[in-house]
């Protein structure tokens, strides 16, 4: 290889944005270290394997799977322009990842389409920095098995939103999230799976929330999600859809096997005369309606 060569490919190997390229099946045929990085799966892991295997499997807020219908890479390798979108894909892990992709057509010396790179990088919904995660670990607001915050860090937060006023627009709102059959998933895998869905589902929460909003675990298969400056229950219903519908989107993947779950979802808007009890109780009773209606749905009160 020429020595200009080796200089680009190294400049590529290292870049901080992951990126891949596909022949005309699809089929990835280079994974550098930014892809490892973000999407948890090694190279020797990915190459050779079709990109719309059930691998990255980009899907949309609302839950449409990209590499079934909509595919970047496919369309540009179609008419040789170049697309971009913000999709979530699935890591290596289980859980849903926010990035921005930008797909563009690979030609050879003659101008023929003979595959496609994208580049990514994870998005801006991801609201703590490394910085500010390694601070929080080292406190006794951190629940231990999800890295999130814990059942007293939430109940400190309600106390203060209490404290303010919060009887006017923009709203506070409170989403009540249990794991669906979640003894199931313990019964059948384990306990240690058990506890890599939990942290799976706190994730895919967790990245997929605004800068303004608050996730915990609020103990066992449960969460609680604080979103703050919603001016609508319409809003709040949308938020806690998008995170309906990620999280039955993930899948955790180990050994020959595979871990999915749904979640139901209850929510209520923080009132003048709410105690921290009276509006988790509100939720709760929310979130149970789902459970009575067949799980996996959001019904907000």
């Amino acid at each position: 290889m020429a020595p200009q060569t080796d200089f680009y490919k190294d400049l590529v190997d290292n870049m901080y944005d992951g990126v891949y390229f596909v022949d005309l099946e699809r089929r990835i045929t280079y994974w550098n270290h930014g892809a490892e990085r973000i999407t948890g799966y090694p190279t020797g892991q990915v190459m050779g394997k079709s990109c719309k295997d059930n691998l990255l499997n980009h899907v949309t807020a609302d839950g449409r799977m990209l590499c079934q219908d909509g595919c970047p890479l496919s369309a540009c390798m179609q008419d040789g322009k170049p697309r971009d979108a913000e999709v979530f894909l699935h890591h290596a892990d289980g859980h849903r990842v926010p990035v921005q992709v930008a797909a563009a057509a690979i030609r050879d010396d003659k101008g023929a389409i003979i595959g496609a790179v994208e580049t990514f990088h994870k998005a801006a919904a991801s609201k703590i920095n490394q910085v500010e995660l390694a601070d929080l670990r080292m406190m006794a607001n951190t629940d231990p098995l999800t890295g999130l915050r814990n059942r007293a860090y939430l109940e400190k937060r309600l106390r203060g939103l209490i404290a303010e006023e919060h009887s006017n627009e923009p709203f506070t709102g409170i989403l009540f999230i249990d794991i669906d059959e979640f003894k199931k998933v313990n019964d059948t895998f384990g306990h240690d799976i058990g506890d890599r869905v939990i942290k799976m589902v706190g994730e895919t929460i967790e990245q997929n929330v605004r800068n303004t909003d608050t996730v915990g675990r609020w103990g066992g298969d449960e969460f609680i999600a604080i979103i703050e400056e919603i001016v609508s229950v319409d809003l709040l219903k949308k938020i806690a859809e998008k995170i309906r519908v990620l999280v039955e989107c993930s899948r955790l993947d180990f050994e020959d096997k595979s871990c999915s779950v749904t979640v139901s979802i209850g929510g209520a808007i923080l009132a003048a005369t709410d105690t921290r009890e009276s509006v988790i109780k509100r939720a709760d009773e929310m979130m149970y309606r789902t459970k009575k209606a067949g799980r996996n749905q959001v019904f907000i009160g």
